[in-house]
């Protein structure tokens, strides 16, 4: 079983796929390791500690030619990937509803693509989960990245020449990226609030020593949608949320929104007017800027200015930590691929429940249905 590494070819993209952790394993599992040089310079890994590991470290036609496996954090060209075994395996991020014709292309070629962000959020899979481990680090990113912009300091400070305020932080959305934004900035000293459509969210809020913003007189989505995350709400709660928003957001330094429906736009949760009503020097960071934003006005690779509040529209925002990114993805893969092990031919085999929720491409067809018309 051959295991190809590559080199992301993404602007930007400081991931990689395996760390020498992760080849260690691997190769402890029986596998061949071959990793195209180069692959984990933007993490901080060198070559060396790739062969040290057990790799080889090659071009990339050596590394792809005869492999049975290629792992990539986004799934790379198929173009690119001539020479790989028959009906070889791709385990990578696909963004398959972003990118339809990169998913069309590998049923072209008749590569089976594995879209780790199709993972189901179950009990046994939450250590292959690639979307929670990336948001986690987001959502820390996210507040370091709004402490830059803001020309104050986070914490209460006290002084011999008098008190400084502590910043307003206010959450949108609570998720695995809207927690850690909030213990982060709560980390940092600040004063955190934070809402969400989900009523289950409330008791995480309090948890983390936040004060939760909640639309109490409408009723928003009953449960939660699909796999855990937030579903569309009606059209009475979004009226009724922002209202409560326009009201709280005007008294807060600094916004994060991290709310992502899978498969749809990013839902709009703060207006122009919104954006308008608060204090010069506050800023809005937008997570969700690359599905289209929460806010408008925001620009997906920019930080802009709009009447003196800065919107902060970072693109591929966990690849900002490339190294601990990259250790996390790295072990997602290890853990998904080695859960399917088989020792007695020496290569994983996936279940139904598994399989069928990731595999998008198979034998020259697109066979999930979460793609069909």
């Amino acid at each position: 079983m051959k295991i190809a590494v590559l080199k992301e070819q993404v602007d930007g993209e400081r991931r990689v796929a395996a760390t020498p952790e992760t080849v260690r394993k691997f190769v402890a599992l029986g596998a061949t390791l071959a990793v195209e040089a180069g692959a984990g310079q933007s993490a901080s890994i060198a070559d060396a500690a790739y062969a040290d590991a057990g790799a080889s470290v090659t071009d990339r036609a050596a590394a792809v030619s005869g492999a049975d496996i290629v792992l990539g954090v986004q799934a790379p060209d198929p173009a690119t990937l001539a020479g790989a075994a028959p009906g070889a395996w791709v385990v990578a991020s696909f963004n398959p509803f972003g990118e339809r014709a990169r998913v069309d292309a590998y049923a072209a070629t008749g590569l089976e693509a594995l879209a780790m962000e199709f993972m189901p959020r179950i009990t046994r899979a939450q250590s292959m989960d690639i979307l929670s481990s990336q948001s986690n680090l987001s959502g820390y990113k996210a507040v370091l990245d709004a402490a830059a912009e803001y020309g104050r300091a986070f914490p209460m400070m006290m002084t011999a020449a008098g008190t400084i305020s502590a910043a307003r932080v206010f959450v949108m959305g609570v998720g695995v990226a809207g927690l850690q934004a909030i213990a982060t900035a709560r980390r940092l000293g600040a004063q955190v609030s934070a809402t969400d459509v989900r009523a289950a969210t409330r008791e995480q809020i309090q948890s983390l020593g936040a004060k939760p913003i909640f639309v109490e007189s409408v009723a928003g989505i009953e449960g939660e949608g699909t796999g855990g995350y937030a579903g569309e709400m009606s059209p009475e709660y979004q009226a009724a949320q922002a209202e409560l928003v326009s009201g709280h957001i005007a008294r807060q330094d600094i916004v994060i929104t991290t709310a992502l429906i899978p498969g749809r736009p990013a839902p709009r949760l703060i207006s122009a007017t919104q954006v308008a009503s608060m204090k010069p020097g506050s800023v809005i960071v937008d997570l969700a800027v690359e599905q289209g934003g929460n806010v408008e006005g925001a620009v997906a690779g920019e930080i802009v200015e709009v009447n003196g509040v800065r919107i902060v529209g970072h693109r591929n925002v966990p690849s900002r930590l490339g190294a601990d990114a990259s250790a996390l993805f790295s072990r997602n893969l290890f853990n998904f691929l080695s859960a399917f092990w088989d020792k007695e031919t020496g290569r994983p085999v996936l279940d139904a429940e598994i399989g069928d929720a990731i595999r998008l491409t198979r034998d020259g067809a697109i066979v999930n249905p979460r793609l069909q018309p």
